[in-house]
């Protein structure tokens, strides 16, 4: 077994409603306990070395959830930056979140503005959040942006994609992870997933470890990752 380790693990947070209702537990608390497995995993894969590490915590398509829901996810937002922010950036990790602005509350943006202001100049590694995020809708605004750009046809290349993504400077995905025993992608990052190594857990979010990231880590480091080669 090698000890490689990705440099982008991208995750998946699967499966909080089920752990809640299993658990006989409200659904909101599964989104809280979710909330916490994700700083507490989060922080390890810095740890092991990985240097990004980027969740799925909102999608667009989780506005069709019920009124209650969507309101506590919003303000699990900011309840995250209040309880999280500090901890992150003693880490020295950049926190940048990915995903559309638009329709989000004045309390939400204040909550990303200040976590991204914050923790704009830590080096050690980056915490990209999905939210309010849709793999094929950050294709289309990259498309609208070099539309907006007046770049000619032969000046538009995989790189300029590249360089139109929401939050650039966030490389491909090495690793996926999704819990909760579904196998699909679900629309995350779709252009970043191109050639990522995917790796799938019947075990719902909430209960996810650190211990479970380390089997995941350790399962990639002994694939041949070809390229298309």
């Amino acid at each position: 077994m090698s000890d490689t380790v990705p440099n982008h693990i991208g995750f998946i947070l699967d499966g909080n409603r089920r752990w809640a209702k299993n658990n006989n537990l409200p659904t909101l608390e599964g989104h809280r306990r979710g909330s916490k497995v994700f700083e507490e995993v989060a922080l390890h894969a810095f740890k092991r070395g990985v240097k990004n590490v980027s969740g799925f915590v909102f999608s667009s398509e989780n506005w069709n959830r019920t009124d209650e829901e969507v309101g506590y996810l919003m303000n699990l937002v900011v309840k995250a930056v209040e309880d999280y922010l500090d901890t992150f950036h003693k880490e020295g990790i950049k926190i940048v979140i990915l995903g559309r602005r638009n329709g989000l509350r004045s309390k939400v943006l204040n909550a990303i503005k200040k976590a991204e202001e914050t923790t704009a100049d830590n080096t050690n590694g980056t915490l990209g959040l999905c939210f309010n995020y849709g793999g094929k809708e950050e294709i289309v605004d990259a498309v609208k942006s070099i539309v907006d750009s007046n770049l000619t046809i032969d000046k538009i290349d995989i790189k300029t994609l590249d360089d139109n993504m929401y939050y650039p400077q966030m490389p491909n995905v090495d690793l996926l992870i999704r819990t909760s025993g579904e196998k699909r992608l679900s629309g995350f990052m779709m252009w970043r997933m191109a050639y990522a190594e995917l790796y799938f857990s019947d075990k719902y979010w909430p209960d996810f470890s650190s211990e479970d990231l380390d089997e995941a880590i350790n399962c990639y480091s002994d694939r041949e990752r070809r390229f298309g080669y």
